[in-house]
């Protein structure tokens, strides 16, 4: 299984539209929030089922703002970051994923992009494929590959 994770691409589609077309094809596309508007260009070009939710610039998206769902053997808490303090870094989130007894957290908002292992969740942060902060400033997502034994591997892409 190959699931596609990006964030905060702030309604600038072009970046995505590229990124889809050079992974595809994906069993999953999975948006860390901040689409500004772009739920159906997002969910049209994805071609496959796609989990998304709203960011802190979502104003008047009528996307939730967190979701709970399974990929694989993998309990996945989906939320864009911004009220867990994800700026100072993932500790809170990641306590917070512990306790909602997820394995998995996706986030998005810092813009920088995150594999996070340590402890007992699976912290990910794909950055951003529009606004991109981290050195170098390229554009970033990340592909979750589910191996034959259902265990998972993230890799970070650059645009």
């Amino acid at each position: 299984m190959k699931i596609l994770i990006v964030s905060d691409t702030h309604r600038q589609n072009n970046n995505y539209l590229k990124v889809v077309e050079r992974v595809s094809p994906v069993d999953m596309v999975v948006h860390c929030g901040d689409v500004e508007g772009s739920e159906y260009i997002i969910s049209e070009a994805a071609g496959c089922p796609v989990e998304m939710v709203a960011g802190n610039n979502d104003f008047f998206s009528n996307l939730p703002r967190e979701k709970e769902f399974r990929i694989g053997k993998y309990q996945v808490w989906l939320t864009h970051g911004h009220n867990y303090y994800v700026s100072m870094g993932n500790e809170t989130i990641k306590k917070e994923a512990e306790a909602r007894g997820a394995d998995i957290v996706m986030y998005g908002h810092t813009h920088k992009p995150v594999v996070d292992f340590e402890d007992n969740v699976i912290a990910v942060n794909p950055g951003s494929l529009t606004y991109p902060r981290q050195e170098g400033r390229r554009p970033s997502y990340i592909v979750m590959d589910l191996d034959k034994a259902g265990d998972a591997h993230f890799s970070v892409f650059y645009l």
